[in-house]
């Protein structure tokens, strides 16, 4: 006859089973919290690259990478970017910084999303960062001056004077970037050919910085990619290229260790184009083309001469006027005209600021005066537009892109924009992602004949991409144009 527990025995029993499921119930929850404690970092990059709707981008600022040339943002690194921002879908943003280290260091706090660099994959840096499939191949070359006269020299009697062996290195000063892949080339390079390179590790200056100064006589030998070393070839044809100390190198772009989605993403586009013929049209464009060497000697090119424009110090000069920094004044000037004074719209408008005939002759000025007075008369126009905004939209940086907009289609579309974003829920006060829509609206009947619009149809998508390519221009400027540069 089977035994009956005692009350007492059934009491424990099922006291015990209560204590072991609230003892794995809370380490399960336990377990659950701790996962939802820790940040899905690939799910992080990726996504907030697409809810921000940005992609922020860590890049060199030289004559290869990023520069401005006669007012437009332009080079190798930037122009893959804007594509792969564009395969994105997402805005594109540049961050400047020529110093590796700091790079690789904003990269991994996630300052940055990616890094676009002239960039050679290590192995110390693939400890670091995630590389993306490689977009081409480089090696280290050794740059030196060629001697006076090599002109007439034969190649025999140039390779004479110049180093054309590794061995030859030997007590040789050679300066490179600090902490860069050639540091740690040389210092390899110095132990396979078992002798002392002296080694002098520069820094706040890139490889396209030390090369100018071997090209000016101040340094006698520094390292460079060849890829770089090339195109600085074009600038400075009394340098030499042609003794290299280290192997091919594949050079890529890195993200941080946690973003496998992101890195999977990249991969795609990547792999898409560098076999289609962007990538052929770009290399060209940078490494190959006869105007790299024009780009660099212009007063235009934000390297060597630091200027947007021609009219610079006139722009500087009236963009007082409406207390706006000049860049963004020269920015917009670049949007309604490319600088050039003698442009006429299919509207009517003309001139360097190309304004509408009966704002012109407000303002004092006709198609026959000089650029000069149409910037003046811009700028006081720019105030005029600032000052109707002043009480109702006391934040100046945000007020401008309201002030843009109306310069481009009228004060009064853009405030029937903001009776619609008050009347449809959108803040009134703000430009982007609020009134800015509802300009877009304001070509479609349902709201351009809403009783709150008082001036009708608007071809909203022009002032729409207007004051967003003149805002993104601006920032560009500011990467590379100081802003008391003159």
């Amino acid at each position: 006859m089977k035994k009956i527990p005692s009350y007492h025995t059934r009491i424990l029993r099922r006291g015990l089973v209560i204590a072991v499921f609230i003892a794995v119930s809370f380490a399960f929850m336990l377990t659950k919290t701790d996962k939802k404690q820790q940040p899905d970092s690939q799910k992080e990059v990726l996504e907030a690259i697409i809810e921000r709707d940005t992609l922020i981008a860590l890049t060199n600022y030289n004559s290869i990478s990023y520069f401005s040339y006669r007012g437009k943002p332009m080079g190798f690194q930037y122009d893959m970017l804007t594509l792969f921002a564009n395969f994105l879908d997402v805005e594109l943003k540049i961050i400047i910084n020529n110093d590796i280290e700091t790079a690789l260091k904003k990269l991994n706090s996630h300052e940055c999303d990616v890094l676009a660099m002239n960039l050679a994959v290590t192995k110390d840096r693939a400890s670091r960062v995630s590389f993306a499939a490689a977009y081409g191949q480089t090696r280290q070359v050794l740059v030196q001056k060629k001697p006076v006269g090599w002109e007439k020299m034969t190649k025999r009697e140039l390779n004479s004077y110049l180093i054309r062996n590794q061995l030859d290195l030997a007590n040789r000063k050679v300066h490179v970037q600090s902490n860069s892949a050639f540091e740690k080339r040389l210092r390899n390079l110095s132990d396979e050919i078992g002798a002392n390179i002296d080694i002098v590790e520069v820094e706040n200056y890139d490889a396209e910085q030390l090369i100018r100064l071997v090209a000016k006589g101040e340094i006698s030998y520094t390292v460079a990619d060849e890829n770089v070393a090339k195109l600085n070839q074009t600038y400075y044809p009394e340098i030499d290229i042609s003794t290299p100390v280290s192997f091919p190198q594949r050079m890529a772009w890195a993200v941080a260790k946690d973003a496998d989605k992101f890195l999977s993403k990249l991969n795609s586009w990547v792999y898409t184009f560098k076999n289609g013929p962007m990538y052929a049209l770009l290399y060209n464009k940078y490494f190959k083309s006869k105007k790299a060497s024009s780009r660099i000697k212009s007063q235009y090119m934000s390297i060597s001469g630091g200027k947007i424009s021609p009219y610079d110090e006139t722009i500087q000069r009236y963009s007082e006027i409406p207390n706006y920094d000049w860049r963004l004044v020269a920015s917009m000037i670049y949007q309604e005209s490319r600088f050039n004074p003698r442009v006429v719209s299919w509207a009517g408008a003309f001139g360097i600021m190309q304004l509408m005939p009966g704002t012109a002759n407000y303002f004092g000025v006709s198609r026959a005066s000089s650029p000069k007075m149409h910037i003046r008369a811009g700028c006081q126009f720019l105030d005029y537009l600032d000052r109707q905004f002043e009480d109702e939209l006391p934040d100046k940086e945000e007020r401008r892109k309201f002030v843009l907009a109306s310069y481009n289609c009228g004060i009064g579309h853009v405030r029937d924009a903001r009776r619609l974003a008050e009347k449809y829920g959108k803040n009134p006060d703000v430009w982007d992602t609020q009134v800015d829509s509802m300009l877009l609206w304001k070509s479609d009947p349902k709201y351009y004949l809403d009783p709150v619009v008082k001036y009708g149809y608007c071809r909203g998508q022009e002032p729409f991409d207007y004051v967003k390519e003149i805002m993104n221009r601006y920032e560009h400027y500011k990467n590379v144009i100081s802003e008391d540069n003159l």
